[in-house]
């Protein structure tokens, strides 16, 4: 669902606090955490979709993925890897409550991750250390 947006956004998502704080975080994360939420979120978009009639079959899920591709190309932080750039386009193409509730979801799962990761590097030092 795309939309024009006024100039004092830059980007799509930065129109919603929650999601540009998450799309941030996910673009300074290193790439096996990005393609692991992107993977999630995917599901998640896909599960909102079915549930919000958005999604009546494969067709509309694969428009979803590509729209925004040729137009765009690849100059986006999120175009270099497949996956994180299909779940962006799905999620720049879900309806406004689709992407709120996603953008919460993936704020989650972008801080779990991270606590997830400096859990296990917290482990790592330890064993070392003994």
């Amino acid at each position: 669902m795309k939309e024009e947006y006024s100039h004092n956004y830059r980007r799509w998502y930065d129109k919603d606090p929650i999601l540009s704080k998450s799309m941030s975080t996910l673009e300074k994360s290193d790439d096996e955490t990005q393609i692991k939420v992107a993977l999630n979120v995917i599901k998640i978009i896909i599960e909102h979709n079915i549930a919000e009639h958005t999604y009546t079959g494969v067709e509309d899920m694969m428009t979803a993925v590509e729209d925004g591709l040729v137009e765009k190309g690849k100059s986006r932080w999120y175009d270099l890897d497949t996956t994180v750039r299909t779940a962006i386009n799905m999620l720049e193409n879900s309806p406004l409550p689709v992407q709120k509730a996603v953008a919460k979801e993936m704020a989650k799962m972008v801080v779990d991750k991270i606590k997830e990761d400096k859990d296990e590097q917290d482990d790592d030092e330890t064993e070392e250390n003994e």
